[in-house]
């Protein structure tokens, strides 16, 4: 089986192709477990750190289209497509967010199109597509309501998925990713940022500021369970997703003051106090028009997890920062 990786430089993308490489092998088309001959990874810096004979690192712009010609060719079975410009940054630079997050992800799709065989697509999306007044638990049928350009881009990426896959073009499946706590290294351009900061930067002896009113909610999902979703969104028969392409993924509901007050349980106050409370409007109005909770019946149906608590994702992240 032969993978292509896009964004395999950022954290989440390490994650995936470590965890393909020990896995070893995925269900192909035939719905038979085939052994994973070679994984490409493509970002716009290098994937480091990884010495194996089945990894082809790439170094290149996924949004340029002659590029594709020779990443993604007749030998390729699947496509995990990673790249993005965050939220954010995508607010603030309207055309680079529409280039990556959109205009490179129908690139993409238009590759696979091209191509003679059905090519298993998964990306993800994001809780930012829904806004306006929502319930309490967002049910599977909510309708999308995007609040910033970037909940737009995704809006319309998971909608020309769904309809390549029902032409029979690809075969796509996007993850609603809930926001991903805690995220190792140094913050990013995501108005979600601050929910792993408020938690690294104190463990790790650091200030953080919290730009948020504590009772905030956040639907949440740790960096290994993220990477669990994924792989088990390839591994779905064709036939199982029977309630569409696009899957609102199982997560934890918590508001910040109870993020704290694990963080507190598992640290003690000492740590607490390297935290400030300065509001940002412009943080707080995108994060404010996300959902904060989700029924996820159908990622539960198909089998996907949630974290039991939040006092477990602290505890992976100060596992994981420990063994590095």
């Amino acid at each position: 089986m032969n993978i292509v990786v896009t964004g395999a430089a950022g954290f989440l993308g390490k994650k995936l192709v470590s965890a393909l490489l020990a896995k070893g092998s995925l269900y192909n088309a035939r719905g038979e477990q085939q052994a994973i001959r070679r994984i490409t990874a493509i970002d716009i810096t290098p994937l480091k750190e990884f010495d194996d004979p089945r990894l082809t690192v790439l170094c290149g712009d996924i949004s340029d289209p002659s590029g594709l010609e020779t990443l993604i060719d007749a030998h390729t079975d699947t496509v995990f497509h990673l790249a993005a410009v965050v939220s954010g940054q995508a607010e603030q630079d309207f055309d680079l967010g529409m280039k990556i997050n959109v205009d490179a992800t129908r690139h993409i799709m238009e590759r696979l199109r091209s191509l003679p065989q059905c090519i298993r697509l998964v990306t993800t999306s994001s809780v930012a597509v829904f806004g306006g007044q929502l319930p309490d638990k967002v049910p599977d049928d909510q309708v999308w309501m995007p609040q910033s350009s970037y909940g737009t881009q995704k809006a319309i990426n998971d909608l020309l998925l769904s309809d390549y896959s029902r032409k029979g073009f690809l075969d796509g499946r996007s993850l609603r990713m809930p926001t991903i706590v805690v995220r190792p290294g140094k913050p990013n351009a995501a108005a979600s940022s601050f929910a792993s900061g408020i938690i690294r930067e104190p463990l790790n002896g650091e200030t953080a500021n919290c730009p948020v009113a504590p009772d905030t909610r956040l639907w949440l999902m740790s960096p290994a369970r993220a990477v669990q979703a994924l792989i088990s969104c390839h591994e779905l028969r064709p036939d199982a997703l029977d309630k569409g392409r696009v899957i609102n993924l199982c997560g934890l509901s918590v508001t910040v003051e109870e993020m704290l007050a694990s963080l507190r349980r598992i640290s003690g106050d000492a740590v607490l106090s390297r935290i400030s409370y300065q509001q940002d409007p412009t943080v707080s109005s995108i994060v404010n028009s996300w959902p904060g909770d989700f029924q996820a019946d159908y990622a539960n149906r198909l089998g996907f997890k949630a974290n039991a608590s939040f006092d477990e994702m602290v505890r992976e992240y100060l596992a994981e920062r420990d063994a590095a």
